[in-house]
């Protein structure tokens, strides 16, 4: 492997127009649905009855929620334009400068995380996983220049295999 890492395959940039691709817009825009309808229906429902300290961390963490999800769905948008031709890599890159991937984390050790309805807390966790393998994608994608060599003691091909199973969410 060379030391600017130019040796490296890039799964990520085949993966990102590939049928794979279809499976991750489609994660991504059934969780954005599924969480509209829950927070507009048993969500709403559920967070009335929550304790007060709940009940505000409810709030919080769903306007996280929806932020997240609407970042990660301009970003699988954007993809999907570059993918079908509908926009140039440099008009997606102007436009992707928008779009934030990071951050919106959870504090799971919050007071009253735990009252939270725990289909809340589902579609929490299945965001930030989402969130996490999006943010790789992209990296991987749009940053190549942040792509570190392998260290000499790790198998490079070891390496990209846990680069596929994390953007791939394969355990």
């Amino acid at each position: 492997m060379s030391e600017l890492g130019l040796n490296t395959i890039s799964f990520a940039g085949r993966a990102a127009s590939s049928s794979q691709f279809k499976g991750l817009y489609s994660e991504g825009m059934t969780l954005v649905e599924e969480t509209a309808g829950y927070l507009d229906g048993n969500g709403r429902a559920a967070a009335k009855v929550l304790p007060r300290m709940a009940s505000v961390l409810y709030a919080a963490e769903s306007m996280r929620l929806t932020t997240r999800l609407m970042q990660m769905a301009s970003w699988l948008l954007l993809q999907r334009a570059v993918n079908n031709g509908e926009m140039s890599r440099d008009q997606v890159l102007s436009e992707k400068n928008k779009v934030r991937l990071d951050g919106f984390n959870v504090d799971r050790s919050a007071p009253g995380w735990n009252d939270l309805p725990e289909a809340f807390r589902d579609l929490v966790e299945r965001s930030l996983r989402l969130q996490n393998r999006i943010a790789l994608l992209d990296r991987e994608i749009y940053r190549p220049s942040e792509v570190q060599k392998v260290p000499d003691n790790q198998n490079s091909v070891q390496a990209q295999l846990n680069l596929l199973q994390t953007a791939f969410g394969l355990n």
